[in-house]
């Protein structure tokens, strides 16, 4: 299947591994890159810039794909060394960026210079008209379905999909509630040029997390995930557990006069804990509503071909045939 996105990263199938702290590993990104998708290293989970150009080349040992590096800009006192995370990546030839978080306007330059293409991660029409505005080569948009941080609009991917059609030039992807065959033909019924899935790609073989993670995703239904930090407008979608019943409930009383030191224990330092470890009660991760829609664990491989065999079996047999006046099983 060729798509605009396909050909921008040179890759086989219209299908990117989103970053995801403390998930998008070395293994993670070369296990999606051979299966034909596009993997993703995400920068923040390594300690250091050195430490990110290790994980390059351990990809680059593990994959002669395409991959592609996630670089996340978060407001902080104490911001991580961005100008060594995008010296780590040009200098170790990855050809793809995938940008969240504030404004990449001030990394655009040296990533273009370097020939690579950077795909920002949007929550909304307008932040996806500006990264268009500012040169972004494409997006990602991001329904209220997805895991982690919606935005604060609560627009649904069945609207803000063909929103995002009517008014970008440049290509995007669908993200938030994607996992499997028709969720790829919806969002190309929609106007985007490929999907991006999270939450799926951690029930896989490689994802490098323990098993207690995996199963909880297993165990899941679509109305398993809670919305945690809303009153401080940075609202994240997150697996239920008694970490975030806790968080909750201090939300509630506090109120108005939350501040994001009173929730620190259960929203930071948290994921080496719940990733690493299988603590699945410490604390608040991103986990999207598409868990309901999760029943297995297959290899990325197993997964993306299934994907792709779906979505043809979709167009090609049961579209085609309701236009040549079949009625589907």
């Amino acid at each position: 299947m060729k798509t605009k996105i396909t050909e921008m990263f040179g890759i086989e199938h219209p299908i990117i591994q989103g970053g995801m702290h403390y998930v998008g590993f070395a293994e993670m990104a070369a296990a999606v890159s051979n299966a034909g998708g596009l993997g993703i290293i995400t920068a923040l989970t390594q300690k250091t810039p050195a430490d990110l150009a290790n994980e390059i080349a351990r990809c680059k040992d593990m994959t002669d794909k395409p991959f592609g590096v996630n670089i996340t800009f978060l407001p902080s006192t104490t911001p991580p060394d961005y100008p060594g995370i995008v010296e780590a990546v040009i200098k170790g030839g990855v050809k793809v960026v995938e940008t969240a978080g504030n404004n990449p306007s001030a990394v655009l330059p040296a990533l273009h210079d370097a020939g690579i293409k950077v795909i920002h991660k949007c929550t909304a029409v307008r932040h996806a008209l500006k990264a268009q505005s500012i040169g972004c080569d494409a997006v990602s948009v991001d329904g209220f379905e997805c895991g982690g941080h919606p935005g604060e609009d609560d627009v649904p991917n069945f609207i803000l999909l063909p929103r995002a059609a009517d008014e970008l030039e440049i290509p995007f992807v669908s993200s938030g509630g994607q996992a499997d065959g028709r969720s790829l033909v919806a969002s190309l019924a929609f106007g985007a040029q490929g999907m991006n899935m999270g939450t799926r790609f951690i029930a896989t073989k490689e994802a490098p997390v323990h098993e207690n993670v995996k199963q909880a995703i297993l165990a899941a239904s679509e109305l398993d995930t809670r919305l945690v930090m809303r009153p401080l407008r940075n609202t994240e979608r997150v697996l239920n557990n008694a970490g975030v019943q806790s968080l909750l409930e201090k939300e509630k009383r506090l109120g108005a006069d939350i501040k994001f030191e009173d929730i620190i224990d259960e929203v930071a330092g948290v994921y080496p804990k719940i990733m690493v470890n299988g603590e699945m009660d410490a604390g608040a991760w991103s986990c999207g509503m598409v868990a309901g829609l999760i029943h297995d664990i297959p290899t990325c491989k197993e997964l993306i071909d299934r994907i792709m065999a779906e979505a043809e079996d979709i167009i090609s047999n049961q579209m085609m045939g309701m236009l040549a006046g079949k009625v589907p099983a």
